[in-house]
């Protein structure tokens, strides 16, 4: 009886809860705005509150500027059809770009990565995005990756290293091993970022020094890496 009890409590106090948090908006725009806001990476409640508050105290046009940006962000934004870069066009600004390597191939994860690098200002070569990276656990296996693209490049004839500047993680890791063992027949080179950048860290969080020199100082890549 006493668990019951507990139980039932408990539930009541959650309802309870939940009702006065909703309650607690004066406005129930406000309170689907809130809604909406929490539901972006790291915002919690209060957060997106005091974000709705402030939108709240700038000039009407200031507000609309913001959300043309995000429609557009969502229906505008395109994948290079080359590198899977976002882009505005169909062919990224890299992938345009004449005076970068073409035989110079650098495969990483994620679009954060892409910019990462380039911050460096030490890369002048061409990308592939892979999308991710080999997770068994996340139930992400290579063809959830984007291998047609790194096939399709290498077939061109054009690339001449790939260069892997993936996570110091055990899925960065199986990733790169994977990619060596399907297409370490080609006549291609393969080497890895140097491990400037700590082991478990990801990329996209190293300083631009670290990164820089882990591009200039890459290192030959095998199956002993």
């Amino acid at each position: 009886m006493r668990n019951l009890w507990l139980k039932k409590n408990r539930f009541s106090k959650a309802f309870k809860t939940t009702i006065f948090a909703f309650m607690d908006y004066p406005s129930k725009v406000l309170a689907k705005a809130v809604e909406e806001i929490a539901g972006l990476p790291g915002i919690g409640k209060k957060s997106a509150l005091r974000l709705a508050m402030h939108l709240l105290k700038q000039s009407e046009s200031q507000a609309i500027a913001l959300s043309d940006a995000i429609k557009q962000l969502v229906l505008e934004i395109k994948y290079c059809k080359e590198c899977r870069n976002f882009s505005d066009n169909d062919l990224c600004e890299i992938c345009e770009n004449p005076k970068r390597n073409p035989e110079l191939l650098c495969i990483v994860e994620d679009v954060r990565d892409v910019m990462a690098i380039e911050n460096t200002g030490k890369y002048t070569g061409k990308y592939l995005v892979l999308g991710g990276k080999i997770s068994p656990m996340e139930g992400i296996g290579p063809n959830q990756l984007n291998m047609v693209g790194i096939e399709q490049k290498i077939l061109k004839g054009e690339v001449k290293e790939l260069i892997f500047a993936l996570s110091a993680t055990m899925e960065g890791d199986t990733t790169a091993y994977f990619i060596y063992k399907k297409f370490n027949q080609f006549p291609v080179n393969f080497s890895s970022i140097a491990r400037g950048i700590a082991v478990g860290d990801e990329l996209e969080y190293a300083d631009e020094i670290s990164l820089g020199r882990s591009i200039i100082y890459r290192l030959p890549y095998n199956e002993k890496n």
